[in-house]
C-alpha cells in the first residue's frame, strides 16, 4: 500500500491556520473529520493529546507527527498540514514546527496499514524532500512529490559496507509504534552508514518486532543502543554494553550514540529479572509497571542495608551491642539505609507514573507514612497516591497561559504536589494503615501449628514461582514487613525458599548428570554459589529451558522449605538471605536442614521428571 492511498487531496492543509500547538491539533482532527475518515473527533482528540502527554511529536527538524491508533477513525488516514510561519509545537529542538503529519490508525488496522504509516518516517529524513514540501502550492504538488520520493526510498537499498569497527546492535521503540520506532531506525541506519559502522536495528512497532536480533548477533556485537519508550526485551542483553535512551534521542543524536557504542562507552547491562521471551513486559503496564519501579529502585537499600544490619547482628548479637555493631546498624538501619525503603519506594512509583514532577511528592508522602508507622503498605499508597495527583494537577494546569510553562515543574507541581499528596497521606491514609499493621502483628504473632505452616508453604513457593519477578518480589516485602511488625518467622521461610531454587538444580546436575547437557552442568555448578548467596534468579535459565518441569520442581522444594522453617519456630531478625545471616536464626542447624530438604525435593521432581538428554 502506497502513502497515497492514504493521504489524499481532501486531507491536505496547504496554509495552517494554527497559531499554538493546541490549535494545530484541532485544525489538523477537524480536517480528518469533515473528509469522512473519523467516527468521532472529539475522541480522536483525546488519543491525539493522550499520545503528546507521554512525550512530545514534534520530532525537531520542522516536522511534527501527531498520531494515536484508536477507534475513534473510521478510516486509517493521513493528514497533512504546512505553516510558514511555524508554530510552538514544543518540538525536541524548541524550533517551530512547519511540516505535520497527523496520522490515523485504526484500532483493528492491518499490518499492510501500519507499515505504510511507519514508510513515511523514511522519507522525512531527507532535508531535500523537507525543503520541497514546504514549496509545494497545490494538493496535487504535495502528492506527486510524496509519491516520487516514496518509490526512491522503496528501491533496494546498497549493501551496508563491512565495517573493522565491530557490529553495532539497536532497538528502538515509542508507545505508539507508528512515527517515532521508525523514524529513530531510519536514522541511526543512514549515520552508520555514513560512519562505515555495521548495524543493525530492531524495530518494537505497531505490526510487532520487525528485523529481531539474533542470539548469535547479541553475542557478537560491540555494545547494543536501545532507543525506547516502553518496554522492551532487556534480559537478552545481559553481560553487553547497552546504552539506554529515550527514541528521540535515537533521532536527534545518532552520531553521538553510535560514537558510544563503537568506544563500548556503557554501563555491562546486568539483567533484571525480567520475563524471558514468550512473557514480554510490553503487556505488563500500569500498576505491574510503576510498582517494580519502586520495588527495583528500593532493594539496593534493602540488599546493602540488610546485609550490614546482618554483620551488625554478627558482631554484637540481637542487640547489636559494641562499637563495629552499632556502627554498622547506624549505618544500614533505621537512620541509614532502611530509613530511605519507604520514601525511595513511594518516590520511584510516582516518578513512573507521573514522570519527574511525581518524585518530590512519591517521597515525601513515603516519608510521612514511614514516619508514622505505615510501613511498606502506606508507602505504596503514597506513591500511587503522589503520582496520580500530579497526573491530575498536569491536566488542571493545562489551562495556563503559555509563558507560564516554565514554572510549572519547578513551582507548581511540588509545591501543590506535596501540598495534596501530605494532607491525604496524614488526614485519610496513615491512621487505618496503621491499625490495619497493628492487626498484621497481632494475627503473625498469633500464628501457630497448621497456620503458620500454611503461611510458610504459601511465603516459599513464591518466591520460586517467577524466581526475581512480582510474585518473588511480594513475598520479599511481605517478609520485610513482618520484620518491621517484630515478627522474625515469615522472613525465614521467604530466605529458605529463595535459596532452593539454585541449589535444587545444582544437585539436580550433580546425580542426574544424564538429564543435562554438558553446559547445563558447568552452570550449576554456578548455582552451588548463588543459592548460598540467596541469589534466586540462578535457576532462571534452566526454567526458560524447560519451564513446565522446571518451575514446579522449585515450587514444591521452596514450599517445602518454608513450611519446615515455620513448623520448627525459626527466626531471622536480618533483611536479607544466604549464608551471611545463617548465624543469626535462633535455629541454625534446622535452618540449614530446612534448605537442604527442600533443595532434595527439588533436585528429585527436577531429575525423575526431566526427559534423558538425547545423544547424537
Amino acid at each position: 500500500m502506497k502513502i497515497t492511498e492514504l493521504l489524499k487531496r481532501d486531507t491536505i492543509i496547504i496554509q495552517l491556520q494554527a497559531s499554538s500547538k493546541p490549535e494545530a491539533i484541532e485544525e489538523l482532527a477537524e480536517k480528518l473529520a469533515a473528509a469522512g475518515r473519523l467516527h468521532n473527533k472529539e475522541q480522536f482528540k483525546e488519543a491525539i493529546l493522550a499520545r503528546e502527554a507521554q512525550s512530545t511529536t514534534g520530532i525537531g527538524e520542522g516536522i511534527a507527527i501527531p498520531h494515536a491508533k484508536t477507534a475513534a477513525v473510521k478510516t486509517p488516514s493521513i493528514c497533512f498540514a504546512k505553516s510558514e510561519s511555524g508554530v510552538n509545537y514544543e518540538s525536541l529542538d524548541g524550533q517551530p514546527a512547519h511540516l505535520f503529519f497527523m496520522i490515523a490508525a485504526s484500532e483493528g488496522a492491518n499490518n499492510a496499514h501500519l507499515e505504510t504509516l511507519s514508510r513515511l518516517s523514511t522519507l522525512l529524513m531527507d532535508t531535500e524532500f523537507r525543503s520541497k514540501l514546504m514549496k509545494a502550492q497545490t494538493e496535487e504538488e504535495v502528492l506527486q512529490l510524496i509519491d516520487e520520493k516514496e518509490q526512491e526510498v522503496t528501491k533496494e537499498e546498497e549493501p551496508a559496507p563491512v565495517s573493522t569497527k565491530g557490529k553495532v546492535l539497536a532497538v528502538t521503540a515509542c508507545p505508539t509504534g507508528i512515527a517515532h520506532t521508525y523514524m529513530a531506525a531510519d536514522a541511526l541506519k543512514a549515520k552508520a552508514k555514513e560512519m562505515g559502522v555495521d548495524i543493525k536495528v530492531e524495530t518494537n512497532g505497531s505490526t510487532g518486532v520487525k528485523n529481531e536480533l539474533t542470539p548469535e548477533e547479541i553475542r557478537d556485537a560491540v555494545a547494543i543502543i536501545v532507543a525506547a519508550d516502553k518496554q522492551v526485551e532487556m534480559n537478552r542483553f545481559k553481560g553487553k554494553h547497552v546504552i539506554q535512551v529515550p527514541v528521540a534521542a535515537g533521532i536527534r543524536k545518532t552520531e553521538e550514540l553510535i560514537d558510544r557504542a563503537v568506544k563500548q562507552d556503557a554501563p555491562v547491562y546486568q539483567g533484571t529479572g525480567e520475563a524471558a521471551k514468550g512473557e514480554t513486559k510490553e503487556k505488563r503496564t500500569g500498576f505491574y509497571k510503576h510498582l517494580m519501579n519502586g520495588v527495583s529502585n528500593m532493594l539496593p537499600f534493602v540488599v546493602g542495608g540488610g546485609i550490614l544490619i546482618a554483620l551488625a547482628f554478627f558482631f554484637g548479637g540481637i542487640e547489636a551491642k559494641g562499637p563495629i555493631a552499632s556502627t554498622l546498624m547506624a549505618i544500614g538501619g533505621g537512620k541509614g539505609a532502611f530509613f530511605f525503603i519507604v520514601p525511595v519506594l513511594a518516590g520511584f512509583i510516582a516518578s513512573s507514573i507521573a514522570d519527574r514532577p511525581g518524585f518530590a511528592p512519591g517521597m515525601v508522602g513515603g516519608y510521612l507514612a514511614a514516619q508514622a508507622g505505615a510501613g511498606f503498605l502506606g508507602g505504596l499508597i503514597a506513591g500511587f497516591l503522589a503520582g496520580y495527583i500530579v497526573v491530575l494537577l498536569k491536566k488542571g494546569f493545562a489551562v495556563l497561559p503559555e509563558q507560564l510553562e516554565g514554572i510549572k515543574p519547578v513551582l507548581l507541581y511540588p509545591l501543590f504536589g506535596i501540598l495534596f499528596t501530605g494532607l491525604i497521606m496524614i488526614l485519610v491514609v496513615n491512621d487505618p494503615v496503621v491499625a490495619l499493621n497493628k492487626g498484621l502483628t497481632n494475627w503473625l504473632n498469633g500464628l501457630s501449628g497448621a497456620n503458620a505452616i500454611l503461611l510458610g508453604i504459601i511465603l516459599g513457593g513464591m518466591m520460586a514461582v517467577d524466581m526475581g519477578g512480582p510474585i518473588n518480589k511480594a513475598a520479599f516485602t511481605f517478609g520485610l514487613a513482618a520484620i518491621e511488625a517484630h515478627n522474625f518467622g515469615p522472613h525465614a521461610a521467604v530466605m529458605a525458599g529463595g535459596m532452593v531454587p539454585p541449589l535444587g538444580i545444582a544437585l539436580a546436575t550433580t546425580f542426574f548428570k544424564a538429564k543435562f547437557t554438558d553446559a547445563e552442568r558447568k552452570s550449576g555448578i554456578t548455582n552451588y554459589f548463588m543459592g548460598a548467596s540467596f541469589i534466586t534468579e540462578g535457576a532462571i535459565p534452566f526454567a526458560a529451558a524447560d519451564p513446565l518441569r522446571v518451575i514446579i520442581s522449585c515450587v514444591a522444594g521452596s514450599a517445602v522449605a518454608g513450611a519446615i522453617t515455620m513448623a520448627f519456630g525459626i527466626t531471622l531478625p536480618a533483611p536479607h538471605g544466604g549464608m551471611f545471616v545463617i548465624p543469626l536464626v535462633n535455629k541454625p542447624l534446622l535452618y540449614i536442614l530446612a534448605i537442604l530438604i527442600g533443595s532434595i525435593v527439588t533436585a528429585v521432581i527436577v531429575g525423575v521428571w526431566k526427559k534423558p538428554i538425547e545423544k547424537e
